[in-house]
Order: structure tokens, then sequence, then C-alpha cells
């Protein structure tokens, strides 16, 4: 005797239901390692399209964390789509590592530089830098991210350096380099100059005072015994004043107040008197600014000339329309100081603290300054007012202390020379969202030439050196030769031999008579290093140049993004992107920060450890990163329920096509039962979608899309439907078959769609399926199959879906009533009108089979529904038992179960099914 229940065509797969990635994807990775599976994927594309995402290097310090994490990530799954959709993808991961932090780092260990030569120091951030590269790189491969890992490109390596060497002499050839006097961002605490991309701002607490400078020579334009008032915020710069700007355009007005006369623009009067306290005053005189040109105060400490000077950068937002003025000390002072000849005075030394040029004070740290200075200008009875407020100032973003501006003779790097060029650069980009252009064009437009030079021991060393006349030497000969001794040696030997050990042989130069040369001791800026990157990687390893896309945090418009555009605008014109593309910054899942001190900190090695790095990935698919994205443990949670409905399905469809050969079994399109065809139709929607997004780098959209297929489309329709069909008929039937077709093709465009998403779960389950290729990684995605009859299907079976809807609400409301239990206990009564009358008795459509019911009966026009009818939009529905007995091994009610004798049982179906294959 046959039991039923073994000829039921029950799913088989040994694709595991629970992930357990945590423990798996190791596994996975070391089976992608004995392949080599980069250099096989690589193999299998070449001769395509090169398509080349270039990395923008990572700091070697510290584990990753969660932004890095994110970044890598969208990364990969770039990349990974490009490979499967037409191109070749060569990745080439990267590592920054020179600079503060590893300094800093090995202090923090006891280093002590002090007791050991410069090339002995440097050889130990060397080492430790390497330390922390692996440390990053077991992190980041953990992620599942796929590159030549054995061989990144590292701003240290000799042949990286080399190529940045060549890069600075060709801009110093074509003249964009110079030396210059003139103040920059300078941070005492970490006693080295810092260019704009190193800068961050917070709230500080500041003085902010008026001071009132006497006049020396009035020339007869204002009363000699009049006063110019001053506001400033850094009262510790009082000593380094040479003059006080104002504004050609604007009106000043010489007011009579507390028996003096003052001098401010005459906008601003209503504003600084209420500040000052006048509670009378009068306006004796009113001139124009231009009229004040080359007056004369004089110093309130030092007696000597303040310089009034005119300057566009004078407003009326704050302060009294008369500019304190210290060319050693600010931008807008340096330029006006030039136009009128004024000395660079900067008293202060590199730790912050002042020198002899500002007598009385020597010694005194800058900031401590700053009470003393107030102290000193109402002794002398300068000071109008004192008071303190809150506002944004620059810090230097590694040690987090304040910054000053101070001018130190540097090397620039000219950005005004070529500035044209940049911002036509920046038009020919592609950007990602597309406000990355305006940011980066207005960072171009409005930046000062780039300050290169830092005091520093650990980088690469500017290839600079002096005649005995101090003449700087930069030639072609010496960049070439210094290029070549870095490519041989690394730039430690820089610092190991003398300067005319590094300099060609023979070299002579008009400069030293005597052949005695000295080098440079400062190093470039990092930003120069990585900026370099194109021609240390691109060019350096034949890769394409201009690359097709950088892809970096927003911060980047003003860091990477921004350096590696002046240099290769520099030396070659163009960008060094086709693209750029930019993502936010992690918060926690309120939306903060994160933070040690609030304890938000989500690690992703924490993450993996419990979810798997799928998990992280399909998170980061499911975000929108063009703006700031959110992370929590909880968000994860449902992140990781979306997994498991996913894996599910795909373990569904697989347990379900385990009996069918793709070769023998499979049904031809124009062979398929409509509802097979209308999936098919579906299928090739999602693919149409999914490929346009990952095209367009929103891979939010391919989460969704592919989400919602999963969900609503396959689980609660087409697969729910199909066990009716797969279980129940036989093994060849050509229902069935049909139905393992699409099947069976949905399961292998899923798998790799969801490829870059998800990689150690699609390889997983590639490898349960009998496929040719060892991995999912060596395919392609399919390309979209449009069919003749899409419209007329889709026109259709949205009507069918949307009646389909309507009994399903009925269902529900009849099994809430008790009336019925399972769906298939159902009989529906339909009362339609009969252009809807014609889809339910389309024989193509089997209307009671899709909605899982055993029978359902057109019982006459929707006016003629009786009292109990569920009355809906399209259809009037009355749900009863069914009529007959239950299969017992399809579960279906009907009339003919008994029908037949050696199964009494039975449906007919059934029996026919058990008699034809199991008998």
């Amino acid at each position: 005797m046959v039991e039923y229940k073994d000829t039921l065509l029950m799913m088989k797969t040994d694709f595991p239901m629970r992930g357990n990635l945590p423990a798996n994807e190791p596994k996975i990775q070391e089976k992608w390692d004995e392949l080599d599976i980069n250099t096989l994927v690589n193999k299998r594309t070449e001769g395509r399209p090169h398509y080349v995402l270039h990395d923008g290097p990572p700091y070697a310090n510290g584990d990753i964390h969660i932004g890095h994490a994110l970044n890598k990530v969208i990364k990969d799954m770039i990349n990974r789509h490009r490979s499967m959709t037409g191109y070749h993808v060569p990745y080439v991961p990267g590592w920054d590592t020179h600079g503060l932090p590893i300094e800093q780092a090995l202090t923090n260990k006891g280093v002590n530089r002090k007791e050991m030569s410069v090339a002995e120091f440097r050889k130990l951030c060397e080492e430790y830098a390497y330390e922390q590269i692996e440390n990053q790189k077991g992190q980041f491969r953990r992620l599942g991210v796929r590159g030549d890992w054995e061989n990144p490109y590292i701003t240290l390596k000799p042949e990286f350096e080399a190529r940045q060497i060549e890069v600075f002499g060709k801009m110093a050839e074509k003249g964009y380099i110079y030396k210059g006097l003139k103040p920059v961002y300078w941070s005492p605490s970490s006693e080295s100059a810092l260019a704009e991309a190193e800068i961050e701002y917070k709230d500080v607490e500041s003085y902010s005072i008026y001071v009132a400078f006497g006049i020396k020579d009035a020339k007869g334009v204002v009363p000699q015994d009049a006063k110019f008032i001053i506001w400033t915020t850094t009262p510790w710069t009082i000593p380094a004043n040479l003059g006080i700007s104002v504004n050609p355009e604007f009106k000043y007005a010489v007011v009579a107040a507390n028996n003096d006369k003052y001098i401010i623009a005459k906008d601003l009067l209503e504003k600084v008197a209420k500040e000052l306290g006048w509670e009378t005053y009068e306006v004796v005189q009113e001139v124009q600014g231009a009229e004040l040109d080359r007056l004369v105060a004089e110093h309130p400490i030092y007696k000597r000339d303040s310089l009034i000077m005119l300057g566009d950068h004078v407003t009326t937002e704050a302060g009294t329309g008369c500019v304190h003025t210290a060319p050693g000390h600010g931008e807008d002072d340096y330029q006006v100081g030039k136009r009128y000849d004024l000395p660079v005075l900067s008293p202060v030394d590199n730790r912050g603290c002042y020198t002899d040029e500002a007598p009385g004070f020597e010694g005194l740290f800058y900031e401590k300054a700053n009470p003393v200075m107030v102290e000193k200008l109402q002794e002398l009875g300068a000071l109008l007012k004192a008071s303190k407020f809150v506002h944004s100032y620059p810090h230097d973003w590694r040690t987090k202390k304040p910054v000053i501006y101070r001018a130190t003779p540097q090397w620039f790097a000219s950005v005004e020379m070529f500035r044209d060029e940049l911002l036509q650069a920046v038009r020919d980009t592609e950007f990602t969202p597309a406000w990355g252009e305006t940011r980066l064009y207005n960072m171009i437009r409005d930046r000062g030439d780039w300050v290169i030079s830092r005091q520093r021991a650990w980088g690469v060393p500017i290839p600079i050196f002096y005649a005995e006349n101090e003449e700087p030497i930069i030639t072609p000969e010496t960049i070439a030769h210094v290029s070549k001794l870095f490519r041989e040696h690394g730039s430690n030997i820089w610092f190991q031999r003398e300067a005319k050990d590094l300099l060609p042989e023979g070299f002579t130069h008009p400069g030293s008579p005597n052949g005695k040369f000295t080098k440079e001791n400062d190093i470039m800026d990092v930003w120069f290093d990585s900026g370099s990157s194109h021609q240390g990687v691109l060019v350096e390893r034949g890769m394409k140049y201009p690359a097709d896309l950088y892809l970096e945090g927003s911060d980047q418009h003003r860091g990477w993004f921004n350096s590696s555009l002046i240099t290769s605008v520099a030396i070659n014109g163009y960008a060094p992107y086709k693209g750029l593309l930019t993502h936010g910054f992690v918060l926690d899942g309120e939306g903060r920060k994160m933070s040690k001190s609030l304890g938000n900190v989500i690690i992703p090695e924490k993450v993996m450890n419990q979810y798997g790095a799928d998990i992280l990935r399909l998170w980061v698919a499911s975000v929108d990163y063009t703006g700031d994205v959110r992370i929590s443990m909880d968000m994860l949670k449902q992140i990781s329920e979306v997994y498991r409905k996913i894996r599910n399905t795909l373990r569904f469809l697989h347990g379900n096509v385990s009996d069918f050969n793709p070769k023998t079994d499979r049904v031809a399109y124009e062979d398929l039962r409509e509802m097979d065809q209308y999936m098919y139709m579906r299928l090739q929607d999602v693919l149409k979608q999914v490929r346009a997004a990952y095209d367009r780098y929103e891979f939010a959209n391919v989460y969704h899309v592919v989400n919602n297929f999963v969900a609503v489309e396959l689980s609660a329709f087409y697969l729910d439907i199909a066990k009716d069909v797969v279980y129940i008929e036989g093994r060849d039937n050509h229902s069935r078959r049909a139905m393992q077709t699409v099947m069976y093709d949905t399961l292998l465009t899923l798998v790799k769609v969801l490829t870059p998403i998800i990689p150690h779960t699609t390889d997983e389950l590639w490898s349960y399926l009998n496929e040719e290729e060892v991995s999912v990684q060596l395919t392609d995605f399919p390309e979209v199959d449009e069919r003749s009859n899409f419209p007329q299907l889709r026109e259709k079976w949205n009507k069918v879906i949307v009646l389909r809807d309507e009994v399903l609400k009925a269902l529900e409301e009849a099994r809430n009533a008790k009336v019925i239990g399972k769906s298939l206990e159902a009989k529906v009564l339909v009362y339609a009108d009969q252009n809807v009358v014609d889809i339910i008795n389309d024989e193509a459509v089997n209307f009671a089979q899709i909605s899982i019911i055993s029978q359902l009966q057109v019982a006459g026009n929707k006016e003629d529904a009786p009292e109990n009818a569920l009355v809906l939009e399209k259809l009037a529905i009355v749900v009863e038992k069914a009529d007959g007995e239950k299969c017992e091994r399809c579960w279906s009610y009907s009339e003919t179960v008994g029908q037949h004798e050696n199964h009494p049982t039975l449906c007919v179906r059934c029996a026919d099914v058990v008699e034809k294959y199991y008998v």
C-alpha cells in the first residue's frame, strides 16, 4: 500500500535555513582564498572595457570603524556589480601612512624620538604603519571586500614616493611651487603648519575687546585728538598690530562721547554706542573711508606707527568698521599689508609662545596672554570694553587643540595660477549626489594657495636643495635623481645621506661656488601623498587614468578630492576622476554622532561576530547613503529579519527545483501557462529596475525592489500557489515543469543580482547548484528579456491581482468569523458584473488555484448579492464551507473524493497522479 505523503514532491535542499554567518563566512572566505577568487574574476573579464574605482586610502592607525565599513562595502558593491555587467574591474585597496597620528602613537607607546636619529625614528614609524595595515586589512577582508589585498598601494612604498616626487617636480617646473612668508594655520600642539583640510571647528569661549588707538598723524582729515576704535576676538595678536583697515566705500563718523572723539563706521554707530554704553553722543564730522588712507594711528602698547589702510574685506557685519590688522596673523591682514609694503610681523614661536618681538610678553603662551593683554590695555587706558562670548573656532583635527594663524616661511603650491583650469575640471566631473559639484566648485573657487610644507619627521621629504647663497634648487635633473633614489631606497635615504650625496654626480650650481649644498628638512603635507595617488597607483600600475570613480565621505570635498584635483590638473590639465560619489556620516539610531562618552559606538567587528558581514552589508544597501545614515543594534535586528526572509525564499526556490534539469526540463516561454508568463514578466521588471539602480549607485532601490518582490510577489503569491502544483502534480507534469522553469530563472537571477550585496550567502547557495562556474562571482547578471506579450499580460494580470486581493480579504473575514479555518476549506461565491466575470471565468487564470481555495463559483451580478455578502469595490463575495470531502493528499475539498475505487480518500486529480507515477 502506497503512503500518500510519500507521493508528494516536497521541497528538497541541503541549503540550511539558518545562515549561521559569523561561523560560516570565514569558511567561505577561506574557499575564496584557495580559489584566488580576485585573480579568477579578473582573468574572466580580461578584454572587457576597464572600470576603475580608485580607493581613497584610509589612515593606517587603529581598528576600522563603522564609517570605514560603509565606505568599503559601497565600493565593493560597485566593483562586484561592474564585473558582472560587462567590465574589467581591477581594484587596488590602499593606505595612507605618513603624518602626525603615527608619530603621536609612538610617543604614546613611550618612544622618545629625541634619543634617536630622524632615520631611526622614521623606521619605527614605518614598522608601526605596517602593523596597522595588517590589522585593518584583516577587518576589511572580513567584510567580504574583494580586491588585490596581496599587493595594495601604500603611500610609504618606494615606488609611490618616487611618483610623488615626480608630481612635485612637474608642478615646480610649471612655476606652481614657491616659498613664501605668509600666515597659515599653525598648530602649536603639533608644532606644524596645517592645510585647510586638517582643520575642524569647535565652539570656544573667547574675549571680545574694543580698543582705542590714538592718532599720530591726522593729515588734517580728522581731528588730531580723535581715536580709532578697533574690535578683536584675539587680544593676543595686539602686539603684532601694524595697521588699521577701513573700507573706502563706507562713511565714517567722528563721534564725541565720554569727553573723547572716536572714529567708527557710521552704519555701526548705534550698535557700538550700545555696546560701549554711550548714553549721549554726537557726530561731529563725517568722512569717506577713502579719505582716511595712510593716516597714522599709534599702537597703544608700543607707541609705534599703525597705518590706516583701505581694504574691501572690511564689512559692517560686526565690530566697528575699523579692523585691527596684523599681517603676520591673518590672510586678509597679510594681503592688505602686502599692498602697503608692511613687514610680516609674527612674534609667536612654533609652540605658540611670544618671542622677543613682543617686548614685555616674552615666553608667554598665546592663550594665556589674552587676559594679560586685556589687563595691560586697561592699565594704559586704551581698553573701552572687554567681554566673553562663545563662537566657532578652528582646531587641529588630530590633536583637537585650537590653531592660530601665524606667518612662517613655508612652501606653497599655487592654486591661483591655474584656478580657472581647476574650476573647469570640476564642471567636467559627474557628481553623485549632484550637490557635490557646487560644494567642490566653491571650495576651489574660494581656497587660498596650498601650504604643502610640514615641520615633522614622518613623511615624504620636500626634494629641494639650497645653494651656498640660500637659493632653492629644484631642477628636472635633481627631481629625476631624487625620484630614482627614492624608488631604489625609499625616502629614508634623504635623512641618511648628506645633501651632496643626494645630488646627481658632478652637480654644480652658480649659487655654490665652493660646491657646498644643504637640503630642505620639511616634509610634504600628507594630503600631497594621497593627492598624488593617481600617479602612484593608476599610472604606476598601468591602470585607467583618469579613474571612473573616486568615492569617499562628503568631508573629502575639502580633503582627498581637492588635493587630487589640484595635483592632477597641475601636471596634466584634467581631473584624476570622471565621477565623484560621496556618502554621509554614520550616526546612531537617534541621529547622534557616535562617541565613546555616549556609549553609542557600533564596532563592525562586533556586528560581524553577532550577525555576520552579510547583515552589515545588507544594512549598507538598505540606507540612502547620500546623506547621513543611522545604525543601531535594533536596526540590524530588523535587517537580519529581512535577510532571513530573503534566505528562506531562496531556499524554498532551490528546494522546489531539486529535480529540475534546466537543460532537459525547461519549458519554452511560449508554452508557459499565463500565470507563469506573468511571473516571468515581473522577474524581468525587477531585473530591469535592479540593473538601472545599480548603474546609478542606488543600492537602497535594489534592496527595496528585491525585498518587495521576495515578500509580496514570491512568498505571498507565486510560491504560495506553487505548492498546489509543484508538490501535488506528477514529476514531469507540464504545469509543474512550467512553474519550475520560472522558479529556476528567478532563483538564478536573484542569486546573481544579490551577489554584490550579500556575496557570502549567494556563493554558499551557488555551491548547491549544478552550475559550471565554481563561484557565482564568475558569472554575469542576466540580460533583461523583453517579450512581445508583456504589455497585454501586464494589463490583464494587474486586474487579476486586484480581484484576488478582494477574494483574500473576504477569506480573512470568514476566517475571523470562524466560517472557515484554512483557505482550502472555502467555497467562494462571487457576485460581479460581466467584465469582471470574464476574468474570473478565464481558464488561463484558474482563479480558484491562485486564490488557494477549493471552489469558486460566479453566482450572479453584483446587485444580486445577498445581504450576508461582503461588498467590495469590484466584487460582492459570500464565503461558505467547501462542498465535498477533504482530499487526504492535496487537502483540497472536492466532490470527486472517493470516486476512484483504489483511492477512496483522494480526489480524482490526486488519484490519477498516484496511479500514473506510484502504483
